[in-house]
């Protein structure tokens, strides 16, 4: 669908182009509006661009399909840009010619977690000029013109992301996905914490960029005495529980000082039980003072989630005109496919937020629902917010669609809050969105928001684990029960795999036991980390996994249950599955990616249209769009940048019509923010080719397009 308007009105904000000509940020700028006022390259001449330079790192890792997700950052000529192995380069900007690299492995560390990173960070004062990023549960802080560890910072040049989060977070699972936010001189950090309920604290942490000490930290699960803290039924559960982390990055309102956090949910993500109420500050916006880590403000857009509702992105701050005024704004998406606009001061919605009343019948012992939750009247959601009967996907052979329509049918899914059950229930738009973790692009000179989006359904399956263990059991039988406990929420009940998570069958020949029990404890991209386990426990997981015959049959010597009791879950989800055909199709009819711009002064759309192709169907003639991760970024041409699709293209459209202008295919699929810069007269766009998302190749490059 497109909707192109008769009469396109241009609103002047006051701002000044030359704020927008670099790419010295994550996102291009701290407000994180993705937008760039060069204009060299324009909708005359987008046609004539070519490949300036191509830089590989030499790292991809095919068999465990590595990524790169990484908006790099230019300062001074020089790009810097993050490898699939988390190795940290500096490029000369304009040939993409290598400087230096830094390893943070290189000191003989065994012990590995290549999480994936999407950016990092630029502080500079007259005698020290400093790159931040995070590598495994590390932040590290480097010197950007030698590649050297900044050995005053932190221990011998990082800090330990488990720091100030208490000892019972000492080995749990922490990293970042998301780079810090400089402010003054602080460096703000979310994290990455599991989604189980072994997760550590989600609590936001500022460090001194000069020594890496503690400044401030905000609780998002309120503590005694604080904000928030009787929204919770139970007063004990600061203690135990962990999530509603910030994992999706800032943005920053540098001259007030504030610092806008979007937070996720509590876990485990899919039942409640152990967290009744509303869960503050989980999935929430929060408006922090970036001086005190004070709340000014906060909003939550869903109240105790079991869907896996996170804010998936930072919001972007742009000035709008709102009843004739201007109203320095911050705009959130969200997984459900709406735009939250709020006065950035004080948090009024701009746009009414109704909060109705959803389903709160739960078949899980001990759940307890919130009765309703926020809608917002203005912009009209950018995704479809239900599946029904007449969605099923009717591209697919009849003996698919029969087999979809019958599963379908036995699903929960007549409401978007239809609570998590045993029999399945369909979530959509998915628990990737909707709205993904690139975010929106916002043009400050006009207020006109740029998002792209996905329109896929998953399938939440819950399984009871109440049975209690034999009082005896061997490697096998405590191997299969700490599977179901620990693994299956993301490799299936079958080890089959689903969604983005691979499958554990046949992997003995991949692994050695040592090998194996490494990878659990320290994780890899979406898997997370599970040091905390003791010895026995993973040798039991060991042998099931790796069919240890010897192992299996000896007998199991380690702990039947989780110490902490609110750790002790009655149920577990059986993986995070789309709802997909016999041949790997979507069971909703498409369009499966879309691209909307959205004027933020009136709330109404300007155009819609998909993004991106499935060559399954391109040959019918139809416009299926794909799934996409990663952001646009608009430009004073008159342009908008985007890859991110799954079928590994980079496209420009124009940003006023949405006119397809241009397009290239990339060395491998481009699930990253492109950044754009300008080097001796030259403009640039630079777009990290990592692919191994969505089952596509892995690379290793970054591409830099110009014009001839």
């Amino acid at each position: 669908m497109r909707i192109i308007p008769f009469l396109f009105i241009v609103l002047f904000f006051s701002c000044k182009n030359d704020t927008y000509e670099h790419w010295s940020t994550y996102n291009g700028t701290k407000a994180g509006l993705k937008y760039s006022s060069l204009k060299q390259i324009d909708t005359s001449n987008v046609q004539q661009l070519t490949v300036a330079w191509e830089y590989h790192t030499g790292d991809v890792d095919t068999a465990n399909h590595s990524q790169i997700q990484c908006n790099p950052i230019m300062v001074n000529n020089v790009l810097y840009v993050i490898s699939p192995q988390l190795k940290l380069a500096a490029l000369d900007a304009a040939t993409g010619q290598q400087k230096w690299v830094f390893d943070p492995w290189a000191a003989g560390k065994k012990e590995k977690n290549l999480n994936n990173l999407r950016g990092l960070t630029y502080w500079e004062d007259e005698k020290d000029k400093r790159l931040f990023y995070t590598a495994g549960p590390h932040l590290y802080a480097v010197d950007a013109l030698s590649g050297r560890s900044a050995l005053t910072f932190g221990d011998s040049g990082r800090i330990d992301l488990h720091n100030d989060l208490g000892e019972a977070a000492k080995d749990m699972y922490v990293i970042t996905t998301s780079p810090g936010m400089i402010y003054k001189d602080q460096i703000i950090i979310g994290s990455r914490v599991s989604e189980r309920s072994d997760a550590a604290p989600g609590h936001i942490r500022s460090y001194d960029v000069h020594t890496g000490k503690l400044r401030w930290i905000f609780h998002t699960i309120p503590q005694p005495g604080e904000e928030g803290y009787d929204k919770w039924d139970n007063p004990e559960v600061y203690k135990h529980l962990g999530g509603a982390n910030s994992w999706s990055g800032f943005s920053l309102d540098e001259e007030r000082g504030i610092l806008f956090a979007p937070t996720g949910s509590v876990s485990f993500d899919f039942y409640g039980g152990m967290r009744q109420g509303a869960n503050l500050f989980a999935n929430s916006l929060l408006a922090l003072d970036a001086n005190t880590g004070k709340r000014i403000w906060h909003f939550q857009h869903i109240h105790h989630d079991v869907w896996d509702r996170d804010l998936p992105a930072p919001p972007v701050l742009v000035t709008v005109t709102h009843n004739g005024k201007k109203v320095d704004a911050a705009a959130q998406i969200t997984k459900s496919g709406y735009v939250l606009l709020f006065d950035r001061v004080n948090g009024t919605p701009l746009f009414p937020i109704e909060e109705r009343a959803v389903p709160t019948q739960s078949e899980l012992t001990g759940e307890k629902l919130w009765p309703t939750q926020p809608y917002p009247v203005l912009p009209a959601p950018f995704t479809r917010q239900l599946m029904k009967e007449s969605d099923l996907n009717f591209l697919l052979p009849d003996s698919s669609f029969k087999d979809v329509k019958e599963r379908w049918t036995h699903y929960k899914k007549d409401h978007m809050f239809e609570p998590p059950s045993k029999q399945g229930t369909v979530v959509f738009p998915g628990l990737d969105g909707g709205a993904e973790w690139g975010g929106p692009a916002v043009d400050p000179e006009t207020g006109i928001l740029y998002v792209n989006a996905n329109e896929m359904p998953w399938v939440v399956e819950i399984v009871d684990l109440r049975e209690k263990p034999a009082a005896k059991e061997t490697n096998l039988q405590a191997g299969k029960r700490l599977y179901r406990n620990h693994c299956m929420s993301c490799h299936g009940p079958d080890r089959e795999g689903g969604g983005n998570y691979p499958a554990l069958l046949n992997v003995s020949s991949k692994y050695t036991t040592e090998q194996f029990i490494q990878l659990v404890n320290t994780g890899r991209r979406m898997m997370p980390g599970f040091k905390r386990l003791q010895e026995e426990e993973k040798q039991a997981i060991a042998a099931f996994i790796l069919d240890l015959k010897p192992k299996q049959t000896l007998a199991y010597k380690g702990p039947q249950q989780p110490v902490d009791s609110f750790r002790n879950l009655p149920y577990a989800m059986t993986g995070y599955n789309k709802f997909l055909s016999k041949e790997g199709h979507p069971a909703i009819s498409p369009p499966w990616g879309t691209l909307s711009a959205i004027d933020l002064n009136t709330g109404k759309y300007l155009w819609r249209d998909t993004l991106g192709e499935d060559p399954a169907f391109k040959g019918r003639g139809i416009k299926t769009g794909t799934e996409n991760y990663g952001a646009p970024v608009v430009t004073a041409g008159g342009l908008l940048f985007i890859a991110a699709t799954k079928d590994g293209k980079m496209r420009a459209f124009n940003k006023r019509t949405g006119q397809l202008l241009w397009e290239t295919t990339l060395p491998a699929a481009g699930f990253a923010t492109p950044a754009i810069y300008m080097v001796n007269g030259k403009q640039y766009v630079v777009i990290a080719c990592g692919g191994g998302k969505l089952n596509t190749a892995s690379g290793d490059s970054y591409v830099a397009f110009a014009l001839k």
